[in-house]
């Protein structure tokens, strides 16, 4: 199941109630929460083609906690790497 982004979401993800984080590119705030499991994949790329997305793709980052963060976007919007910080 999909959980819209909202306080009490954000405090099951904070508890680790919740285990993956969903993003968009080039945006600082996450759109939604899930399980990670296949149906909430299914449910993903159905939302994004309703919304005129062609080609749908899932960027996943596993966090050392287990949990994950996905971005959803075209594989043209592919997320920049992070680079290492200038000190």
């Amino acid at each position: 199941m999909i959980h819209p982004y909202t306080r009490e979401n954000i405090a099951l993800w904070d508890r680790g109630t919740l285990k993956v984080q969903v993003c968009v590119p080039n945006s600082d705030r996450p759109v939604a929460y899930c399980d990670g499991t296949e149906e909430d994949e299914a449910e993903l790329c159905a939302l994004a083609e309703s919304e005129g997305a062609e080609d749908t793709t899932i960027y996943r980052k596993i966090l050392k906690t287990g949990r994950e963060i996905w971005t959803m976007g075209d594989p043209a919007t592919k997320p920049k790497k992070q680079e290492e910080e200038d000190w």
